[in-house]
């Protein structure tokens, strides 16, 4: 095992690969070690998700209820209104969120959507509140228009590794996620990108996934870690599901290739028992989504997460503290 903690920027998949694959009270003991230094092990940070333009979307993610080439039977609906978006944000701020993400089902924003979405950005962020946006690629002006207007975090997941990247989506590339990555952060907005297990990959894509990210310039300031939730008529629909303790393991990979990075146990949450969420806690994740939905998936509600907290001991952070030590 080893015994150093530093940021680096030039893992290689060998050594991700032997970290994994150690004995597992070994991994998280370095794990969990990496995360008592740079944050408080008993603070997770809240985030609410909101989708703003749900379905119709043309890319082919085969995990996806929203592509409109998966047959899954969910209706396309128009972006909602700003106004909406601004009280929805007012009352998960009540509720104790610290950041709020909003969601559109494209394959990157047009022009025309432009100014509702910077309309979006000041409104949340004049209640104090960080904000997130994932809307697919962007182009060189679109983000600088988000940065201008406020936007403090922009989503884009790779989604697993590059090699078994095509076997989950073929409407655009995996340089085309990297590329995306690259301008949001050389504009100097904070880059929020992860991605999903649990979609038949082989554990040696779940180690490369986390390589990638933690090889980029610059380590990611979020990375959500999702696990699939299977949804009826998509092409991944019948996957087998993933053993609980190879997702703990990657979220103990991913605090330590990444160690000042926010890790989000973020999609799957429903599907797991308390015992693996206080695991994933002890080995680095600081960080989930609050409410009952997260997109069109369900979540736990925010009275069972409250009940977990209480008897794990952990207390939500506060806003405008990001948790470090």
């Amino acid at each position: 095992m080893q015994d150093s903690i530093e940021i680096r920027n030039n893992w290689t998949r060998a050594e991700a690969d032997a970290l994994y694959r150690q004995p597992l009270n070994d991994l998280l003991y370095q794990a969990h070690s990496v995360h008592r230094k740079y944050f408080d092990p008993n603070q997770v940070q809240r985030s609410k998700l909101l989708s703003i333009k749900t379905g119709g979307c043309v890319e082919d993610c085969a995990y996806c209820s929203q592509s409109a080439r998966n047959g899954a039977q969910l209706s396309a609906s128009k972006m909602i209104e700003v106004e909406q978006v601004i009280s929805e944000a007012s009352k998960a701020k009540e509720n104790g969120a610290t950041r709020y993400c909003m969601g559109a089902a494209w394959r990157g924003p047009k022009d025309r959507d432009m100014a509702a979405l910077e309309a979006m950005i000041e409104g949340v962020k004049g209640m104090g509140m960080e904000t997130c946006m994932t809307l697919g690629m962007l182009e060189d002006d679109q983000v600088l228009r988000l940065k201008e207007a406020g936007l403090d975090y922009y989503n884009h997941n790779i989604d697993t590794s590059e090699r078994y990247y095509s076997e989950i989506i073929t409407t655009r590339t995996f340089a085309d996620r990297i590329d995306t990555l690259n301008r949001v952060r050389e504009a100097g907005i904070k880059v929020c990108a992860g991605g999903i297990v649990g979609m038949g990959e082989q554990q040696m894509d779940r180690v490369d996934m986390l390589v990638t990210l933690a090889t980029l310039e610059a380590h990611p300031d979020s990375v959500p870690v999702n696990m699939l939730i299977p949804i009826a008529d998509t092409p991944l629909a019948d996957v087998t599901p993933l053993d609980p303790i190879e997702f703990v393991r990657t979220i103990a990979l991913a605090r330590i290739l990444m160690p000042k990075t926010h890790v989000r146990l973020s999609a799957g949450r429903t599907n797991m028992s308390d015992e693996m969420q206080a695991m994933c806690f002890f080995a680095g994740a600081n960080s989930i989504f609050v409410g009952e939905t997260l997109l069109t998936a369900d979540n736990p509600t925010e009275d069972k997460d409250a009940a977990l907290f209480s008897r794990l001991g952990i207390s939500a952070m506060a806003l405008g503290c990001d948790g470090s030590r």
